[in-house]
């Protein structure tokens, strides 16, 4: 089952893209790899959830925040190769976790955006590299994770894996079709042989 079925199975709303509120891209797509900014905890109302973990709330608020930082990385991830389906694995997450100085539970809150990655992509291509710090203040008092995320896409079209896979069979065909057998020698008036007419004198 590809991403976009596990996002329709899950029954995922994903917020419209975000757009950059700065000078900068939300993805930069180089060769196979695709690089995105940071992304905070969208509402479906498009605003952000704001506050400080461990002060204005708990590790369990903040995971849910890093869930919906999640949910607008997909967004992004869609708007700009059309499709999750070629997204080919998670490579590395930084998490960011807006928290005071005494809270220490960072990895369990960045688990929120990690546990959807792995749902959407699957337990292996969706689990990749990880750091999950604390930050004493962020952008517009943002409260969430906000997550930078590498992934690996697929570079090839839907056509040209179709036709690699019809010259895969073609090859595998081919080596299962045994070689024609010689032609016979053909003896000639002076006793001298030959498989070419021509040849014979």
């Amino acid at each position: 089952m590809g991403a976009e079925s596990r996002v329709a199975e899950l029954k995922l709303e994903l917020p419209p893209a975000p757009k950059p509120v700065g000078v900068y891209k939300p993805v930069v797509i180089a060769g196979n790899m695709a690089y995105l900014s940071g992304h905070g905890p969208l509402k479906p109302d498009k605003t952000l959830v704001c506050g400080t973990i461990g002060a204005d709330l708990d590790a369990a608020a903040g995971k849910a925040a890093a869930r919906l930082t999640g949910l607008a990385v997909l967004s992004s991830l869609r708007a700009a190769l059309g499709s999750l389906d070629r997204v080919k694995r998670i490579v590395k997450t930084l998490g960011l976790v807006n928290c005071t100085a005494e809270f220490k539970e960072q990895p369990a809150v960045i688990n929120g955006f990690s546990e959807l990655m792995a749902d959407v992509f699957g337990a292996d291509a969706g689990v990749g590299a990880r750091s999950a710090v604390g930050a004493i203040a962020m952008g517009a008092g943002q409260q969430q994770p906000n997550s930078v995320v590498v992934v690996l896409i697929d570079e090839t079209s839907a056509a040209t894996r179709g036709r690699k896979r019809q010259l895969a069979n073609a090859s595998r065909l081919a080596a299962t079709v045994p070689p024609s057998p010689a032609p016979p020698a053909i003896k000639s008036q002076t006793g001298r042989c030959s498989r070419d007419w021509a040849a014979c004198s």
